[in-house]
């Protein structure tokens, strides 16, 4: 029984269920039915389910069914109603169809008009948006065609300005628009386009600029500028006329090929300025705008530009400020720095021929001045593309390569003018850059270096004057006719000498024309030695010092090698070289009138301490004493000559009563030589008869004592007696006044006593009294008298081959042998 109650209790709560959830089917949304009908299926009554289901299905059919039943005639009445509302709405539609027709056909026009108003209203929309977007587009589309003309101008500057605008104002007003963008993505490429053109304008500049550097420099050493304040010259501190002159011919020989034109160094206006000012201007410039400027024009005009104004340095400027704007301002002073250097080692390397011509030399310098005049002027008009530091480094560069080149070449000058003319062009090529501001002191040092070679040329020239002046003398006294021809000598050369004024014409000088010549061309160099120190800002003292060294240096060298070759010259005659002694005491003596004529041109007193004397006047001492040692060589020579035509027959035993016809002749010639030697002064004159009459005698003695007479005889002795007594009677004469009594005979004194010995055969006395200081003897040397004993010894021998049955023979020889014995004996005593 509790079994069924169970089953009916769970029946129930079955069935339950069942309500529950079909009731949820009713009532819940299809799309969450799926759970409810699960949770059947998950229970084993889904068949009772289902009758359950079916049951409800059955029960709402009939609700359904009641309902319909109930409504049936009012949905009939629905439907009768319906139809009735369908044929009027027939109709309703028919009366519209028909009103729309003639609706649609009266408004047709109306609706054209309509639509093409409509199109109107449009199309001025969108002309209104049109014109404002190109008001917009406008400026943008100006500017870059502005942009255009200034980069096709060339005027790079005011592009870079333009192109600025047009990024950061204008493009970002329209930056949508795709012309925009490709502007945009060009603005790069324009830059750098600015960039390159302005720098291949700056490279056209420097080579333009390395091309023409030589008419810069040209332009700029004829205008030195004002500041160049010179002294007074020397030829202004001349007192004599005729010199003066002479400085002003020739010490301006270069400045009238270049004039100096006086200038002053414009302002120099600020690049900045300059380049504002063409910001503002709407003018294009000109497309050759770099490099040298045509002046060629102007010569004429009363004012010649500047150097820095031959320049167009606005490619410069314009390449400055872009790469300034650009950020690379670094880079583009580094480049140009970098050209510029390398140009300056191009300007710097001299032709190798340039020492040949003083163009070669200009063109150099010009060449250097261009180059620092530019250089200069961007120093001064740009802020910090170049600054002093490198100015002075190039400089000090420039200066000893200069300085190295020109002392190369102007070694190889040997002409003075051309290295005079060298001298004035260094000192204007100084003086020019000295205007600019740059040190030269070392050029001037440099110069005095020069001055010692210039000096070596001159000596050269003038060796070569005083030569000609020397082989062209005939070297006879100058003859004069008349007073005017007179006072012409005598205004060549300081001579005064009264007794010759007194004289009636025609008279002579005592020397010949040489000397107012060789004195004449000793001014003439003191006048180039001045020369060369015009300009070279040294003292008076330290001119006076060199033209007196100079001098010195012409009297002592080259004057004194020309006079001494004269003088050794193989065909010299005596007549010359007494005329030559003649013309160097002359010249000796106008050696205190050269002293006063560089005192004159210098303005230098003698007194001044550390002043240099003319020192020189002893190169004529010495052509005269070496004049003098040729007379006595001359003379010795030509006695040598005379004595080789002696003919002696040392074996003869006849006299013939008169001196030898060699020796007649040799004394006639001494007498005319020394007749011509009248115009020698005494000393020279004696000395040289003296000198004569020494040589005469000592070669008469080694004539007799010489190896190859053998044997001599008493007869041929007393032959050489006759000789020797004709030579004491010129000596006795006095062929050359001046001499003391006998003095000129004691040439002969040992000849005399040799022979007195031997012919009065006094040996006795001889040697009794030798080695006394009082003995007759005195000058006959033992030697000499063995070797002239031993030659007669060994005539009486041969000669005489029965001389020793002979008693007086006999004795005779042997008294030879005892005084030759004797004479032995002196020899190995004084000896000993």
């Amino acid at each position: 029984m509790e079994r069924g109650k169970m089953a009916e209790a769970e029946s129930l709560e079955t069935a339950a269920e069942h309500e529950r959830i079909l009731r949820e089917i009713e009532s819940t949304d299809t799309a969450c039915i799926g759970p409810t009908l699960r949770s059947v299926y998950d229970g084993e009554e889904h068949g009772r389910f289902m009758e359950k289901l079916e049951t409800r299905i059955r029960n709402h059919d009939r609700e359904i069914e009641k309902m319909c039943n109930f409504h049936y005639q009012g949905f009939v009445d629905s439907i009768t109603e319906l139809l009735k509302v369908r044929g009027e709405a027939q109709k309703l539609k028919n009366q519209v169809t028909d009103t729309n027709r003639k609706l649609q056909h009266e408004g047709k026009e109306l609706v054209i008009a309509m639509e093409e108003l409509k199109q109107c209203r449009l199309q001025q929309r969108n002309i209104s948006a049109t014109v404002d977007k190109l008001m917009l587009c406008l400026p943008v589309l100006e500017m870059y065609s502005k942009l255009r003309d200034q980069m096709k101008t060339k005027r790079h500057y005011p592009a870079l300005k333009t192109l600025e605008h047009l990024e950061h104002t204008y493009l970002p007003q329209v930056s949508h628009y795709r012309f925009c963008k490709v502007m945009l993505d060009n603005i790069p490429k324009l830059r750098e386009e600015i960039k390159d053109v302005s720098m291949s304008d700056l490279k056209d500049f420097l080579e333009s600029i390395r091309k023409h550097s030589d008419k810069i420099g040209e332009t700029a050493m004829k205008q030195p500028g004002e500041t160049l304040s010179k002294g007074p010259s020397h030829a202004e501190l001349l007192t004599h006329g005729n010199f003066e002159a002479q400085q002003q011919r020739n010490l301006d020989n270069i400045v009238l090929q270049q004039p100096r034109l006086g200038s002053k160094r414009k302002c120099k206006k600020d690049a900045y300025t300059i380049f504002d000012a063409e910001m503002e201007s709407t003018s294009p410039k000109s497309e050759q705008d770099s490099g040298i400027l045509d002046v060629e024009d102007e010569e004429d005009d009363e004012e010649v530009p500047g150097a820095q104004d031959l320049v167009d340095f606005s490619p410069v400027y314009r390449c400055l400020h872009i790469y300034s704007v650009l950020g690379a301002r670094e880079t583009f002073e580094n480049y140009y720095r970098k050209q510029r250097r390398k140009q300056a080692r191009l300007v710097l390397q001299p032709p190798s021929n340039m020492h040949e011509t003083l163009d070669g030399y200009r063109k150099y310098f010009n060449q250097i001045v261009g180059f620092f005049v530019v250089e200069d002027h961007i120093l001064h008009t740009t802020q910090g593309l170049v600054n002093r530091a490198y100015i002075d480094e190039l400089w000090e560069m420039a200066l000893s390569k200069t300085i190295a080149a020109l002392r190369t070449h102007s070694s190889y000058c040997s002409d003075p003018n051309l290295v005079l003319d060298l001298k004035n062009l260094i000192v204007l090529f100084a003086d020019t850059l000295q205007v600019y501001g740059f040190p030269v002191n070392q050029l001037f040092d440099m110069l005095l270096e020069i001055r010692d070679q210039y000096s070596e040329t001159l000596l050269k020239k003038w060796a070569g004057i005083f030569r000609n002046i020397l082989d062209s003398d005939n070297y006879s006294p100058i003859p004069v006719t008349c007073e005017e021809m007179y006072k012409k000598v005598v205004g060549q050369f300081p001579f005064q000498d009264t007794e010759l004024e007194k004289q009636s014409f025609p008279k002579k000088f005592p020397f010949s024309e040489f000397v107012p010549k060789v004195y004449n061309q000793i001014k003439e160099f003191i006048y180039a030695c001045l020369k060369f120190s015009e300009d070279l800002h040294l003292s008076s003292t330290e001119v006076d010092d060199m033209i007196r060294k100079s001098t010195n240096l012409l009297l002592t060298r080259t004057l004194s090698n020309s006079l001494q070759n004269v003088i050794k010259r193989k065909n010299i005659g005596l007549t010359e070289l007494v005329q030559i002694i003649i013309n160097t005491t002359h010249l000796e003596k106008s050696c205190k009138y050269l002293e006063e004529f560089i005192t004159n041109i210098t303005n230098v007193l003698p007194e001044t301490v550390h002043t240099t004397k003319l020192y020189g006047t002893t190169t004529f001492k010495d052509a005269r004493h070496a004049a003098e040692e040729e007379i006595y060589t001359n003379l010795n020579q030509k006695i040598d000559q005379f004595l080789q035509l002696a003919d002696y027959d040392w074996m003869t035993g006849d006299l013939d009563n008169k001196a030898s016809d060699y020796l007649v002749d040799l004394i006639a010639f001494l007498r005319s030589t020394f007749a011509v030697f009248t115009h020698l002064p005494g000393k020279v004159a004696q000395t040289a008869c003296m000198s004569a009459c020494k040589h005469l005698a000592t070669s008469l003695m080694q004539l007799l004592l010489e190896a190859e007479v053998r044997q001599l005889t008493l007869g041929a002795l007393q032959q050489f007696n006759l000789d020797v007594r004709e030579c004491e009677q010129f000596a006795r004469s006095g062929p050359v006044p001046g001499f003391q009594e006998d003095t000129l005979q004691l040439a002969f004194i040992d000849l005399r006593q040799l022979l007195d010995l031997f012919i009065q055969w006094d040996w006795s006395t001889y040697l009794a009294d030798y080695g006394q200081p009082n003995c007759k003897y005195l000058r006959v040397n033992p030697v000499t008298a063995l070797t002239l004993l031993e030659k007669m010894k060994d005539t009486s021998r041969k000669n005489n081959m029965f001389a020793q049955f002979r008693k007086n023979e006999r004795d005779k020889q042997k008294l030879i042998d005892t005084v030759a014995k004797q004479l032995r004996g002196l020899i190995s005593s004084h000896h000993s």
